[in-house]
Parts: structure tokens; C-alpha cells; sequence
């Protein structure tokens, strides 16, 4: 039988007598490496968006988590995602975003690769003048090629390769948003935006699931879409959340609207749903447009937030469009001094994780749930 951790058993027990996770799960590099195999590395994290490679050949570096990964459209128009690094000494491939006309080369020894991830030229390897040799097997020594999948236009990889298939592991948020199974058009270089925070991932989830905050944190929202109008949501292992039964449009001066995506249920009338997916993704819906967030950790004690907005129609307002834009970024932003608060707060000795509201931080505390049972897991495996 596994003995858990007595701090994290406190993480695990009901709301209203649980613990947050402890400081150093938001402070300590060595907590910070042992999350990336066990709260990253065995699901389906994500890493960007599609919309980041829009042409076949381009071709995005990300560094993920410490590990050097590229992210590419190949000639077959499909999007792929290989680990950065030449099969022949290592040296990283690709060192800024760029269109790839022909092969990836590598600058080091010129091994080139195809969009698709095969090894198909390497010169010299013989001797000068011979570019094949009988012990190297071209066949066998292609890209590393980290297992991914495209939904809602989001970019998930799964780093171990052993996690389900991603339509099993995400069957339920897949089948509460069918409405929205439909295509997304991204707005463009002005619907998305980058945003620095000097504070951990996980707070950053916690805050974006939980509608405690609005009163004081988010005024202008709060002023239409009330605390008293948004409802829990709360998924045990894979999701928790918010709702509100109020979501007023973007208008122009004119009263248009963006375009509505299509038959969706009268219950989108009026409402909008806002989901953190473990462990890093960040996304939301309403009728007309909806957002991804994707979480990317520098260190225990930054994080840079991708965000991008979609819509129903590829064809949409410039000016409407922009708006949107700058309304989201007003609001995330006004969270940063909260994620960053509680980060600063974290170097408190005396703090031991905090407590729960039974009634307000259900959605927080399932992630919390989430995190102490999959590092208990890990351990355990180890």
C-alpha cells in the first residue's frame, strides 16, 4: 500500500477541511522538476496553437518546460510537433520562427530532415564525397517526433507517449462543449497577446477557474456578469471551472454583433463558460467568439500567457475585433497583481497552503486535488 505524503493527504481531503498545496510546490526548483514529469509529462499538455504554423513550412522553436521543441506544418499540411535537435550530435535545429522552403538543415553537419520529420540527406557521412553510409540508417534517425493533437485549434502534446488517446482522456469537456465542435476562425495578429507574470503556473489556473475574485478584482465585468450569476464547475482529474447565465455582447455603434456560431442550445443565449484544462490550458466560450490561454512555465517563478481569440466567421470587424481584444487583455491583466501576490505570499513561512471557501473554491480545490494525487502517483512510481 502507498504511504502519501501527510502534506499532500491534506490537499486530498473534502473542501471544507483541506489545505492548499504547501510553499514550496510554488517556489523550490526541485518541486518545479519533479511537476514536469508528474503534473506535465504523463497527460496532455499544451504547448501553442495551430494558428502558429498557418502555412505549410513554417516552422515555430518553443522551448518547453527546459525541453527544445519545433513546431511545424509539414508539406502534407499536417501540424507536428518534434523535439529540436539533430539525431547526429544534438545541435538545435531551428533558432528563430521561420518558413522552411526546402529540408530542415542542421547548421552544424547539414543532416537535413523533411517537414515530416525524415532524416534524407547527410553529407559526408562516409568520408568527403560519400553522403551514405552502410551503419547509418537513415530510415531509423529521423526527428524525435513528441506525440500531439489539434483541438480547438490548441497544439496538446503528450511528452511521456503513454497517456489515452486524446479524445478518451478529454471525452468529457469534448462532450460538454459538443455545441462548439465546429470550425474556428483565429482573428489575426491583433487577437492575440502575450502577457509576463512574475508568478507560478498553478496560480494562475487557480485564480482563472474560481469567480470569488470578481467583485474586487475584476469591477468593470462584475458591474453585468455578477458573482451571483456564475455557477461552479468542477470535474474530478481533468477539469474545474466557472459559468455565467450572463454574457452581454460586443456591439458596435451600429448594434452589430459578431456572428453567432451555428446551432448552438438556447442555453448560449445568454451564457458562457470558462474552463481551466489541466495542467495548463485556459479556454472559454460564448456564443460568438472564444479564447485559449496556453500556460508556459519559465522556473517556478515566471509564466507566460499565450492568449488567442476565435470567432465564427472568418469574415469579422476590424474595429469590433480589436475591441474584443483590448476588453480581454483589460481583464487579464487586471489578474496578474493577484497571481503575483500570491506568489510573493508564498515566501511566508508561517503560510500552509490556505484554506478553502466550501462554497466558492470548489473548482480550486479540485485542481489542487489534482495535483497532490498525481504527484502522489509519481512517487509512488518512481
Amino acid at each position: 500500500m502507498t504511504v502519501i505524503d501527510p502534506v499532500l493527504a491534506d490537499v486530498l481531503k473534502p473542501t471544507a477541511q483541506a489545505r492548499g498545496l504547501p510553499n514550496a510546490h510554488y517556489t523550490d526548483p526541485a518541486k518545479f522538476a519533479e511537476e514536469r514529469d508528474a503534473l506535465f509529462g504523463s497527460g496532455w499538455a499544451g504547448l501553442a496553437v495551430a494558428s502558429d504554423v498557418p502555412e505549410i513550412g513554417d516552422a515555430v522553436p518553443i522551448s518547453f518546460l527546459d525541453i527544445p521543441l519545433l513546431l511545424i506544418r509539414g508539406r502534407d499540411d499536417g501540424v507536428r510537433v518534434f523535439q529540436n535537435i539533430c539525431r547526429h550530435r544534438g545541435m538545435i535545429l531551428v533558432e528563430e520562427p521561420r518558413k522552411i522552403e526546402g529540408a530542415i538543415r542542421c547548421p552544424y553537419h547539414s543532416w537535413c530532415y523533411s517537414t515530416q520529420g525524415q532524416l534524407v540527406a547527410t553529407p559526408h557521412v562516409g568520408g568527403p564525397g560519400f553522403n551514405s553510409h552502410e551503419d547509418i540508417d537513415r530510415s531509423t534517425l529521423g526527428l524525435i517526433e513528441v506525440r500531439s493533437h489539434v483541438w480547438r485549434d490548441v497544439v496538446w502534446i503528450n511528452l511521456s507517449g503513454t497517456a489515452p488517446d486524446f479524445e478518451d482522456a478529454m471525452a468529457d469537456v469534448i462532450a460538454r462543449w459538443a455545441d462548439f465542435e465546429q470550425p474556428l476562425y483565429h482573428g489575426g495578429a491583433d487577437s492575440t497577446f502575450t502577457l509576463a507574470v512574475n508568478g507560478n503556473w498553478k496560480l494562475a489556473i487557480e485564480n482563472y477557474c474560481e469567480s470569488y475574485h470578481l467583485p474586487w478584482v475584476h469591477p468593470g465585468l462584475n458591474s453585468y456578469s455578477r458573482l451571483e450569476d456564475h455557477y461552479n464547475i468542477e470535474h474530478e482529474g481533468l477539469t474545474s471551472g466557472q459559468g455565467t447565465l450572463v454574457y452581454r455582447q460586443l456591439r458596435d455603434d451600429d448594434g452589430q454583433s459578431f456572428a453567432d456560431f451555428a446551432n448552438l442550445d438556447a442555453k448560449w443565449d445568454a451564457g458562457a463558460e470558462y474552463l481551466s484544462i489541466y495542467p495548463n490550458v485556459m479556454l472559454g466560450v460564448h456564443r460568438d467568439h472564444a479564447f485559449a490561454i496556453i500556460l508556459r512555465p519559465d522556473g517556478p517563478g515566471r509564466t507566460e500567457e499565450y492568449v488567442h481569440l476565435y470567432y465564427a466567421s472568418p469574415e469579422t470587424d476590424d474595429t469590433l475585433r480589436k475591441r474584443n481584444s483590448e476588453q480581454w487583455k483589460v481583464v487579464f491583466e487586471e489578474d496578474i497583481f493577484v497571481v503575483e501576490g500570491m506568489q510573493r505570499g508564498r515566501r511566508a513561512p508561517g503560510f500552509d497552503g490556505g484554506r478553502f471557501s466550501p462554497a466558492m473554491d470548489g473548482p480550486t480545490h479540485c485542481f489542487h486535488k489534482w495535483a497532490a494525487d498525481r504527484i502522489a502517483h509519481h512517487r509512488a512510481t518512481e
